[in-house]
């Protein structure tokens, strides 16, 4: 599966390690909204879309089982992100 395009919405709110938005496209066939972007403590990382579940844990909608795909979609994300104005 490859990474066909990539959209950053960079969020700076003061005081907030979320950073903004990104939007993936894979193959052009299958679109992922809602990825977060995170200032976290030693690193930036993209965070999968998620919903809060009545125990107050998360549950991710959307992730990439395998560490390869995960580090390929953050390095995507990032690099864009990096690009943004």
């Amino acid at each position: 599966m490859e990474i066909t395009s990539v959209s950053v919405q960079k969020e700076e709110k003061e005081n907030s390690r979320m950073k903004g938005y990104a939007e993936i496209v894979f193959d052009n066939c299958l679109k992922v909204n809602g990825i977060r972007i995170i200032k976290g403590n030693s690193r930036m990382f993209a965070a999968m879309p998620s919903r809060k579940l009545t125990d107050g844990r998360y549950k991710d909608y959307v992730y990439p089982i395998d560490k390869d795909m995960r580090e390929k979609i953050e390095k995507a994300i990032l690099d864009e992100y990096n690009k943004a104005n």
